[in-house]
């Protein structure tokens, strides 16, 4: 490997992508959106400029999530987003094509894991490696994933939630389900539609979703007020939602969370099972934000959860340690092409 190849660890994900520089830290963290021109298929915008584009673009301008589920469903789109971001997090004036890591979902493919491969070195990568997602949250939650030690680690973003048990510096029980961040803001839109009659958008939803939702309903609600289009009149209106109800709308979804931690904790051998209960789960990724999600969880398998520490950058933050350490994780952890 040069001397000179830059190092970069990208948490490609369905929501976001972090990008992250040894030494620097996460020096991006910009929304995985790109807008792409309809009449000759140009890519317009991406990332933040992109994002304000949802839902707001005139008909010769689309913008959507070239990764779905946390797995890239518009391949040429995801390269061009990925070349962007490189370039961006490494300056213009780098020569040299970086030592890529990126982040992929416990439940991927190889022909998934060899497209993001692939993708990272048209993009202009010298070296691809893909590392799974819940061993770069654990990495990065500062948990030592290579003791004799089962560690619990569900790590919630905006396409999947993934949960894995790793013991040894690998993945000794895993799951990957595509319900989580997406999904809530989805139920919420359709709450508010069913109940209230209006149409809102998914920015919306985010929004009422992080300012009163909960994950077991509160005593005090906290209410907020929402504006959309009435679908009756097709005027604009607002109207006043609360924590509980919010709770209610998010049920199933949050259930079908909670049931890939269940899975995972019945495929785990009796011995790591009792590691597990005296050092809990780790809950990483951004919708482990959700208010009163631990509790969530402990009442649904009875096993104690916490927060990790800045739980949104768990992932990008294993990057960049597996990119200090290549050898030392090469064996359990890297897969090249």
């Amino acid at each position: 490997m040069s001397v000179f190849s830059p190092k970069l660890g990208i948490d490609l994900g369905t929501t976001n992508v972090l990008v992250f520089v040894p030494g620097k830290g996460v020096v991006l963290n910009e929304p995985s959106v790109v807008a792409v021109s309809t009449e000759n298929n140009k890519v317009v915008a991406i990332g933040v400029e992109a994002k304000q584009m949802i839902g707001r673009t005139p008909d010769s301008i689309t913008a959507y999530r070239p990764m779905k589920d946390g797995v890239i469903a518009d391949y040429r789109v995801t390269e061009a987003m990925l070349r962007y971001f490189m370039r961006k997090a490494l300056g213009r004036f780098n020569l040299f094509k970086p030592t890529v890591l990126i982040s992929v979902p416990a439940g991927v493919t190889s022909t998934e894991k060899r497209a993001v491969i692939e993708a990272a070195a048209k993009a202009g990568a010298r070296n691809a490696y893909v590392v799974k997602e819940p061993i770069l949250a654990a990495i990065g939650a500062g948990i030592p994933i290579h003791e004799p030690m089962g560690r619990m680690v569900a790590d919630i973003g905006g396409g999947t939630i993934d949960v894995a048990v790793i013991s040894l510096g690998g993945i000794v029980a895993s799951t990957s389900v595509k319900c989580a961040g997406n999904k809530l803001d989805r139920a919420i839109v359709d709450h508010v539609k069913k109940q209230y009659n209006l149409a809102i958008g998914d920015k919306t939803a985010e929004e009422i979703k992080i300012t009163i939702g909960s994950a077991v309903p509160i005593t005090d609600e906290i209410s907020m007020a929402v504006k959309g289009r009435d679908l009756v009149s097709g005027l604009p209106r607002t109207i006043e939602v609360k924590t509980n109800e919010i709770v209610q709308a998010m049920h199933r979804e949050l259930r079908e969370m909670m049931g890939a931690i269940r899975k995972v904790l019945q495929d785990t051998p009796p011995e790591l099972a009792s590691d597990i209960i005296d050092n809990g789960i780790i809950l990483t990724g951004g919708t482990s934000q959700l208010r009163n999600l631990p509790e969530l969880v402990l009442r649904r398998t009875g096993v104690n959860s916490n927060l990790a520490q800045d739980a949104y950058f768990c992932v990008a933050r294993g990057t960049g340690v597996a990119l200090r350490h290549l050898d030392t994780y090469s064996k359990s952890i890297i897969s090249k092409k």
